[in-house]
């Protein structure tokens, strides 16, 4: 599926790209997700941080499906060989072109010969770098999207490596631009999250569902694109296991420790553990960008409820009006 930006190609014939100089803890090729392909289990993929992810194309003026590096923890250096423009959103992580400290949220030009720095996180968890016209990457079952557990997407089915080259076009976006600070995320390290429960939450005693909706759990250091583990007070479901069903995002399974998960983007398609309920998708946004040692409690609310908040959210984002640079 191919890609149109919404930007002036300078110079096709001189399209290069990026050369990873030192590819960080975990940096990812992302777009959208790759929906549609459950049937033949595999899972969606894309970013963790949806919200993070969209306003680094909105911000160069990209397709909102245009290939990003979602860099987790930090540590990514790149060398650009091609004038273009970047943009780096997400967590707190110190941003530097040529040495220079650059603002996040904000579209910065960069030219062939520049060092771009992405430093290690001081709050959150996941940064997302676009470039104008978004990297080129092929398209593997409908998306670019890297799922590293099933060898799929982005480059090679990997995290990105040194030595790897990242291609995109040098291009003059239609439009950059800046997020006023006043409407950038903050990503606190103690949350409250909201949850739907499901027709599996009757396995859980008024009891447990009482201490799980009124405790406070501790991420794991077991964390990852998979799914949360937690750590906080045992919730005991009345059975051992279900029949292994669909899995949605933001499930929260229960396994036999009695410990939750919240299971996230690069979950298994499907699987055999009670389930309390399911977290809605602007809240594993935000528990994504949570590092081990934060905190988390839960909240009940409806569907009607969720899809209030949703449709609060679009309206949000699409009103706000971002500042050109």
């Amino acid at each position: 599926m191919s890609q149109q930006p919404l930007s002036e190609t300078l110079s096709f014939s001189e399209t290069m790209g990026f050369k990873v100089v030192q590819p960080g803890l975990l940096t990812l090729v992302q777009d959208a997700g790759r929906f549609g392909h459950h049937r033949i289990g595999l899972t969606t993929g894309g970013p963790l941080d949806g919200q993070a992810f969209k306003w680094a194309n909105r911000l160069l003026g990209n397709d909102n499906n245009a290939s990003v590096l979602e860099v987790s923890v930090g540590g990514l250096v790149l060398l650009a060989q091609v004038d273009t423009w970047v943009v780096l959103t997400g967590a707190e992580m110190p941003f530097k072109i040529a040495g220079k400290e650059c603002d996040r949220w904000h579209a910065h030009p960069i030219k062939a010969g520049d060092q771009l720095e992405v430093g290690f996180t001081t709050q959150g968890a996941r940064a997302y770098l676009a470039v104008a016209g978004g990297f080129q990457v092929e398209h593997r079952f409908s998306s670019a999207s890297t799922v590293t557990r099933e060898n799929i997407g982005g480059l090679s089915g990997e995290k990105l490596k040194q030595g790897d080259h990242l291609k995109c076009h040098g291009v003059k976006p239609a439009q950059t631009l800046r997020l006023p600070e006043n409407y950038r995320p903050d990503y606190s390290d103690q949350i409250t999250l909201r949850v739907i429960t499901g027709y599996q939450h009757d396995a859980f005693s008024d009891y447990q569902k009482r201490l799980f909706f009124s405790s406070e759990y501790k991420v794991s250091s077991r964390a990852d694109r998979m799914g949360y583990r937690l750590e906080g007070p045992e919730i005991k479901p009345s059975i051992d296991g279900i029949l292994s069903e669909g899995i949605c995002h933001g499930a929260i399974q229960v396994p036999a420790d009695g410990q939750p998960i919240v299971l996230l983007n690069d979950r298994q398609t499907i699987g055999g553990y009670p389930k309390i309920g399911s977290m809605i998708s602007l809240d594993t946004a935000r528990i994504a960008q949570m590092m081990p040692g934060a905190r988390v409690s839960f909240e009940e609310i409806t569907i009607d409820d969720a899809h209030n908040l949703h449709c609060l959210a679009h309206a949000h984002f699409e009103r706000i009006k971002p500042e050109s640079v």
